[in-house]
């Protein structure tokens, strides 16, 4: 007999999996295109000095690429960070502090593989609840349990980390904390980081900050870092603290799979060894795009123009009908339904040729229940013209089912 792993039988089915098996059985209208809503993939045109830069880099594949990335691709993510958050005073070595990752994904499996004991058997990750499903794997196949913190409506969506009990903070042996947060779109403020530090410095675990959607906001000031925190309230060695960044979202280029994480030089170390023996490493024409990506702000300024335009269209369209809320980060419109949002969800198929994500899929049920129950997650990746066509299509649907938005937009 042939054993495998069996921490793999854990791992649930991807949100995408079950949204497939969902409307597997309907016809949608033939008459509209379909519009892929449900997947996170910006489908804005990359810029095009990047795909310039990419062509002519291509000679470079001759050679193997490094598990710890070429010196200037690690200077200009440093050099970003550093201006980005305002680490002048402390500011990122490209030496010590940062390590370039092929995409989030692979960064934060990395980590929690690398930092987390799989001998400990009263391990705890704890984590948003909505959330981005690699961190629950992650955790799974590192031996940990995910311990779930609800982001609900009642709150603004913010997470309640004043409410988790001391006797799981002293099993946590890793936070992950998402801020613009997928799928809410709610960002952490500096008191939030104060206690979330105070808390890591008393039981003895790394703090993570997923800020892949860090660059789309839509206030006067962006949203605040975990790095920036922790220099704010006098911690200049960002112990025990990881960022993780990426161009998929920052710069339209999901398939370049490109971030980097920044951080605790003593957490940066331990990783780079993982990675070496992981045998992940970024292409070297892959490594010169980013580099010009993280020295460009023109097109991320661009791109974020784009978001906020397609959030004011949908708002004209349908906010009259639904509550169209914008969120603080991110390009997720976290939509609160009253009715069941399966059924909802094969319904926008079945009549409009919408796919979306139902919000039970990114989220777990607690004893304080499900907060994804209730919401939908859709995407506002297309173009004008797309958003435009979808503004339509949401709106003969409300149209024709206002049973299912009435009790959201009373709420």
């Amino acid at each position: 007999m042939i054993h495998l792993n069996p921490r793999i039988e854990r791992l649930q089915p991807y949100p995408f999996e079950r949204l497939a098996a969902l409307v597997s059985d309907l016809e949608p209208p033939r008459d509209r295109p379909l519009l892929r809503l449900s997947i996170g993939e910006p489908e804005h045109p990359p810029p095009s000095a990047l795909v310039e830069t990419l062509r002519a880099a291509a000679d470079r594949l001759g050679r193997y690429p490094t598990a710890r990335g070429e010196p200037e691709l690690r200077t200009a993510c440093a050099s970003w960070a550093t201006r980005r958050f305002g680490l002048e005073a402390h500011p990122l070595d490209p030496e010590r502090h940062v390590l370039p990752v092929c995409g989030t994904r692979e960064g934060l499996f990395s980590i929690v593989q690398a930092l987390v004991d799989p001998g400990d058997a009263r391990a705890l990750v704890v984590m948003p609840n909505p959330f981005y499903q690699i961190y629950e794997g992650a955790a799974l196949l590192a031996g940990a349990a995910p311990y779930h913190i609800n982001e609900e409506a009642r709150r603004g969506y913010q997470p309640d980390w004043r409410a988790v009990p001391d006797d799981v903070w002293a099993r946590c042996r890793l936070l992950l904390v998402c801020s613009p947060a997928n799928p809410t779109g709610i960002t952490h403020d500096l008191e939030t980081y104060r206690f979330l530090l105070e808390k890591s410095d008393r039981y003895g675990f790394p703090i993570v900050a997923d800020e892949c959607y860090s660059e789309i906001y839509f206030s006067a000031a962006p949203p605040l870092g975990l790095l920036e925190a922790a220099l704010r309230l006098g911690r200049d060695d960002y112990h025990g603290l990881l960022v993780v960044h990426s161009l998929s979202k920052r710069s339209s280029v999901p398939g370049l799979r490109s971030g980097f994480i920044a951080g605790d030089p003593a957490l940066i170390a331990p990783l780079g060894r993982y990675r070496t023996y992981h045998g992940v490493a970024m292409p070297p024409p892959l490594q010169a795009a980013s580099t010009f990506a993280w020295s460009d702000e023109e097109h991320v300024r661009e791109n974020r123009a784009l978001y906020r335009e397609k959030f004011a269209l949908l708002a004209k369209r349908i906010g009259s009908r639904t509550e169209v809320r914008l969120p603080e980060g991110g390009f997720y419109f976290w939509w609160r339904v009253a009715g069941d949002a399966e059924e909802i969800t094969r319904a926008l198929y079945r009549e409009e040729h919408l796919l979306v994500l139902p919000g039970s899929y990114l989220s777990r049920p607690t004893p304080t229940g499900d907060p994804g129950v209730g919401h939908l997650r859709v995407s506002l990746v297309s173009d004008l013209a797309r958003t435009r066509d979808l503004a339509e299509r949401l709106s003969r649907f409300l149209e024709h089912h206002p049973e299912w938005t009435t009790n959201a937009r009373a709420a």
